[in-house]
């Protein structure tokens, strides 16, 4: 078999002229950091998911570093979540002060289980931060239950997942809070970025002085024209503004947002009518409880005894055909940081390892041709035929 004329990148943005104009007018106008543009974008957000506040960020990992520091956290005070994530998740965890404490995921779904989050909850617990992975959401049914009967907040690491819907209802319209991400290979994009959905006015106040400097006035009410050039510091605070710039591709994205999702959602259909007589690759499993997937991305593991070799190397033959891949994710309880940290050795989490051994994520977006999806089958069966 030929390789393909060019290299397929398994995640590509979706940027268009409407995009592209206003950002040109962003740059044109003399305000590119932090002003009417996030303050629209974040009014539009808030809208989307029928929430009283959205906070644009610069990164997803800056929206959960501010909701755990909106806890108030103390030390040896611990926050639950899986190793099964970008280690982002856990890396602000340990940033804003908390014990990190792992479980396992379901074998199936890849979702953080209830179960392992029940027994792991201990007096020093203040939150459960579960991952929608993927683009599917965590039973949150069961984590709001026990964050519930423990008197804890959930944090969701919804980096994945802006559009997925849990038993009928968007995620971000319902909860403690929601963390997004608009980093380019998500379901939508502004470059790098993020927002933080939230229904508590007082943490949102909390997040808002925390993300610039610990000031107690944004940019935009200093240097407007109305504004006042004083202001005071009453935090310590960070860098984790959202510019004019990047909410300017926002503008145009969210829009699109359920465009783009039925989109992604007819590819990874097709993956699965064109993959199912493939016995060495395991294909997703859905949530068996009602959601809308938002299909950030198709995942499926390499059975690597009947493949015959491993998924690094089947990663690297599919390269050699030009048909590129991702890895979504190591298992985090096995970094160096958090092996000599807090103990954590293989054989913790064996649904976690297992999976993390044999997860590849396919190429899927919006952009994507049937004729490139066809490429990658055919690479695919061509490699695992040897």
């Amino acid at each position: 078999m030929k390789p393909r004329k060019d290299f397929l990148q398994f995640a590509r943005p979706t940027i268009t002229d409407d995009e592209i104009a206003e950002v040109v007018e962003c740059l044109k106008s003399g305000w590119i950091t932090t002003g009417p543009k996030v303050k629209k974008f974040e009014e539009m957000l808030a809208d989307y998911h029928q929430a009283p506040h959205a906070l644009c960020i610069n990164s997803a990992t800056a929206g959960l570093h501010l909701a755990l520091l909106s806890l108030g956290p103390k030390e040896g005070d611990e926050v639950i979540t899986t190793s099964y994530t970008f280690v982002a998740t856990l890396n602000t965890i340990v940033q804003a002060g908390f014990k990190p404490v792992l479980v396992d995921i379901d074998p199936k779904t890849y979702q953080i289980d209830g179960a392992q989050v029940e027994k792991a909850i201990t007096s020093k617990t203040k939150a459960i931060m579960p991952v929608h992975y993927a683009g599917a959401p965590a039973d949150l049914d069961v984590i709001y239950s026990l964050a519930g009967k423990h008197n804890l907040k959930v944090i969701e690491d919804a980096a994945h997942s802006i559009g997925t819907e849990y038993k009928g209802k968007r995620v971000g319209s319902f909860g403690d809070i929601q963390v997004f991400s608009f980093h380019p290979n998500k379901n939508m994009t502004t470059g790098e970025g993020g927002a933080i959905v939230c229904r508590d006015e007082d943490t949102v106040k909390k997040m808002n002085v925390y993300k610039f400097h610990g000031i107690d006035r944004d940019a935009f009410n200093r240097f407007s024209k109305s504004g006042s050039q004083e202001y005071d510091v009453i935090y310590p605070g960070y860098k984790y503004n959202m510019l004019d710039m990047q909410a300017a591709l926002g503008l145009h994205q969210l829009p699109k947002l359920d465009g783009f999702i039925e989109k992604r959602t007819h590819l990874a259909n097709r993956y699965y009518d064109l993959l199912a007589d493939v016995d060495a690759l395991i294909l997703p499993e859905a949530p068996k409880y009602d959601h809308k997937h938002a299909w950030h991305l198709f995942i499926p593991l390499l059975d690597t005894d009947k493949a015959g070799l491993s998924r690094n190397d089947f990663i690297g033959k599919l390269k050699e055909l030009n048909i590129g891949t991702g890895l979504h994710y190591q298992a985090c309880h096995l970094f160096t940081y958090y092996k000599e940290t807090y103990g954590y050795k293989k054989g913790n989490f064996p649904n976690t390892e297992y999976v993390t051994e044999r997860c590849l994520s396919l190429p899927l977006f919006p952009t994507m041709t049937e004729k490139d999806q066809d490429d990658v089958v055919a690479a695919i069966k061509y490699v695992l035929k040897g």
